[in-house]
């Protein structure tokens, strides 16, 4: 039964988490760390954490019956090598990282085998274009897609820590998100286009426009003025900081930088053929897709 939980990382992920474990019943402590102190401060002042760790050894020697790692992937992937070897067989470990085959590679070299706790890498589909605990909800993972990678292991799981990740699944059902669990380089694969595509499209429409008209004031007030909710919507996500995207780019480049080569293939023919009936084959094809989604 998981009686504590550590969230190492109480930003808008870690913080979220902390606020829907409390906001759907239940009743043990939930602990916090954060490398940055006032992310802490403002985790522990909202609820989302009852207590926050101090420092980095206690982490290491937390007794915690589930960990969730909940920094950018880099991070995860330091701190599962520093976790690995002093957690026990009872305890459970899990991420909420944006990439998985890198953490699913480790995960399967370091954890789940005897003497080793038990490790379920996991992603939950839901975030914002801005981070922090101050933007931390209860209901950020309501009706999104949670995603886990299960990681292939020779060895019968720990009964015990079996038992907590069947609890944690349940759990994060609870917070009333939907629950698939992908292979790790499938999910990378397809989050490249769902998910790292259309992030890298926005920042480089964002920073085309920004380059465009910073230096016409007069331009720039007729973008604001005139775009409508096209221009906001497809902009949107060029808001997000880069600190929230370099580790995206930095362990799934070859992933985005295919879909990012055939975006550019499509565009080159969408403005070879402005003139000519294939590019209402195109837009007719587009419309299948949407009309697809609902």
């Amino acid at each position: 039964m998981i009686e504590r939980v550590l969230v190492v990382g109480t930003g808008l992920m870690g913080a979220s988490v902390g606020l829907a474990l409390k906001a759907n019943g239940f009743v043990g402590e939930v602990l916090g760390w954060d490398a940055n102190a006032a992310e802490l401060e403002t985790a522990v002042q909202r609820g989302a954490i009852d207590r926050a760790v101090a420092g980095r050894e206690a982490v290491l020697e937390t007794d915690a019956d589930v960990i969730v790692l909940a920094t950018p992937v880099l991070p995860i992937l330091d701190w599962m090598q520093r976790l690995a070897a002093g957690l026990d067989e009872s305890q459970f470990v899990t991420d909420v990282g944006s990439t998985k085959r890198e953490i699913a590679e480790m995960a399967e070299r370091l954890f789940n085998q005897p003497g080793r706790a038990r490790f379920l890498p996991g992603h939950p589909m839901a975030g914002k274009e801005s981070g922090g605990a101050a933007l931390a909800e209860a209901t950020l993972f309501e009706g999104a897609t949670w995603l886990f990678t299960p990681c292939a292991s020779p060895f019968p799981p720990h009964a015990e820590a079996l038992e907590l990740e069947v609890e944690w699944r349940a759990m994060v059902s609870g917070f009333g998100a939907h629950v698939r669990d992908l292979d790790p380089e499938r999910h990378d694969e397809v989050c490249a286009w769902v998910s790292h595509l259309p992030q890298m499209l926005s920042t480089a429409l964002a920073a085309l426009l920004e380059d465009k008209y910073s230096g016409d004031a007069e331009g720039m007030a007729a973008v604001q003025a005139i775009g409508g909710r096209a221009l906001r919507e497809m902009t949107r996500l060029g808001a997000s900081p880069y600190s929230m995207w370099r580790d995206v780019a930095m362990t799934n480049t070859e992933a985005i930088a295919a879909t990012l080569a055939a975006l550019e293939q499509r565009l080159a023919h969408v403005r070879e053929n402005l003139r000519t009936p294939e590019l209402r084959e195109e837009f007719a094809t587009a419309n299948k897709f949407r009309a697809k989604r609902g």
